[in-house]
């Protein structure tokens, strides 16, 4: 019976103090409800525990304080209650959080302090608390711990945080070096040396953004306000199980330019730098397809698990995951693309293989160990993501026709190191045409079309089709140019 029930459990817990039979209630609740198969006792049973859920969820000092405890336990870190119990303290050997809220629980304060360091505001931590985005407080938690994860005692894991404040500190003053005062910051990812640079604030690294599609400036221009994200890589320090000199203090000389016209720097001496289990990373947050060229290009140190394969298939499967969660275990290479004042396109990719000059690997991290390093991978990413931007333009989450309206064909094929071949029948006559597009820079393209001497020209000269494939980097919006160039000249002939 009910009241039997009762009974057992005012026994069971009259011994515990009451805090201990609170949080059980609350890791209780965190279970989703059931609903009951249609007995009365179950129905009000599980109106009783929603009411108690409605409140547990209402925003209270214990419930805050109480998840706090729990996400430091799950990431490995202590938390303490202070006597007043209105401040918690997140804490490791390294560095510690302090959280001060109100009697009803909402967040005041938030002060992160690292080794040997003063508390500062964090307002970034502050908001997620407010919001109650715990999952991010919690990878912002892991963040922290992981800047730390170097081998050795708190000196020596000291020392890797104190490079890592050089690197931060270097790469902001190249930043400066060449940022003028009207500077914009689409400018600054395309052109700037270390792209656009977040420095880190907080529990948020130091971030650079390195490319932006046209599309996504467009899209950012027409929404007033938003910000469109390019592609970014974090700025941190990872352990390693070779020695590697960092840097301890910045590097940068000012009043010194190189002969390249990069910024000069200081020598790696005793007194600026020490030998470390540690080097400094570029992590992205999702990995990033580049050709085997490229990563030769830039791997000052070993990249460890690189698993070669044709680049034009890890361009489309990391396009279809991104666009529409595809599962990376399918192979589609044939996609439809709409467009509109145009049929419908058909482009089949060629992936080669893994053999030729055009393989790649998902490259999620660059290490590094000099801020020197920085400008020339920055270049090398955005020649890297300019070339995929193309080739995804190519790639939809339509892989069936869906209707019987005309096609437009076409075949993408590797030419040569960064460059590729989009084949197509010639809109008047049934020879193939081809329109080779090499991408030199991130900011340089050459394009070259060949017809059959007998054909009649699509009145698309080379340097017309550059200019379109540069403003929109899109391969069907330049396919779709040079078809309407062609219908014109038809028209007029």
């Amino acid at each position: 019976s009910t009241n039997a029930l009762m009974e057992q459990l005012h026994l069971k817990y009259q011994q515990k103090p009451w805090t201990e039979t609170l949080k059980l209630v609350h890791f209780c609740m965190d279970k989703p409800l059931r609903r009951p198969a249609g007995s009365p006792s179950d129905s009000l049973l599980l109106s009783c525990m929603e009411k108690i859920q409605r409140t547990l969820n209402a925003k209270s000092l214990f419930s805050v304080m109480n998840r706090l405890e729990s996400l430091s336990k799950q990431k490995g870190l202590s938390a303490h209650i202070s006597p007043s119990g209105t401040a918690c303290y997140i804490t490791s050997t390294m560095f510690y959080i302090e959280v001060q809220l109100e009697k009803d629980g909402k967040v005041m304060d938030v002060k992160l302090a690292h080794f040997g360091e003063a508390p500062v505001v964090c307002e970034d931590l502050m908001q997620l608390l407010r919001m109650k985005n715990y999952d991010a407080f919690g990878k912002i938690l892991e963040d922290l711990s992981n800047l730390y994860q170097i081998p050795g005692n708190s000196e020596v894991k000291a020392k890797g945080y104190l490079a890592l404040q050089a690197l931060e500190k270097d790469l902001y003053s190249m930043c400066l070096l060449d940022r003028t005062q009207d500077v914009n910051r689409v400018t600054e990812v395309l052109h700037g040396k270390v792209g656009h640079l977040v420095p880190r604030t907080g529990g948020t690294p130091m971030n650079i953004e390195f490319y932006i599609s046209p599309y996504q400036v467009l899209n950012e221009e027409l929404n007033p306000g938003s910000q469109v994200c390019g592609t970014k890589a974090v700025v941190t320090v990872e352990a390693t199980d070779a020695l590697h000199r960092l840097p301890l203090s910045p590097l940068l000389v000012d009043s010194q330019t190189g002969k390249d016209g990069n910024p000069g720097f200081l020598s790696l001496t005793d007194e600026l730098s020490m030998d470390l289990p540690a080097f400094f990373v570029l992590k992205f947050h999702q990995p990033i397809p580049m050709s085997s060229s490229n990563i030769e290009q830039i791997q000052r140190i070993q990249i460890t698990g690189l698993k070669l394969a044709p680049l034009y298939e890890l361009i489309v499967q990391s396009t279809l995951q991104e666009k529409c969660s595809e599962d990376l275990s399918t192979h589609k290479s044939c996609f439809f693309v709409s467009l509109p004042d145009c049929p419908k396109h058909c482009y089949f990719i060629n992936w080669g293989s893994e053999k030729s000059d055009l393989a790649g690997a998902l490259v999620s991290k660059i290490p590094f160990s000099h801020p020197k390093c920085v400008p020339g991978v920055i270049e090398i990413l955005r020649h890297q993501v300019a070339y995929n931007t193309l080739i995804s333009s190519c790639v939809s989450e339509k892989h069936i026709n869906e209707d019987d309206s005309e096609l437009l064909y076409f075949e993408v094929l590797p030419h040569k190191n960064t460059s590729f071949s989009v084949f197509f029948l010639h809109p008047v006559e049934d020879n193939l045409a081809c329109v080779i597009i090499d991408v030199i820079t991130s900011r340089e393209v050459q394009c070259h079309l060949h017809l059959n001497p007998q054909d009649p020209t699509l009145n698309s000269s080379d340097d017309f089709i550059a200019r379109a494939v540069k403003r929109c980097m899109s391969v069907p919006v330049v396919m779709r140019a040079i078809f309407r160039n062609a219908a014109k000249r038809k028209a007029e002939s």
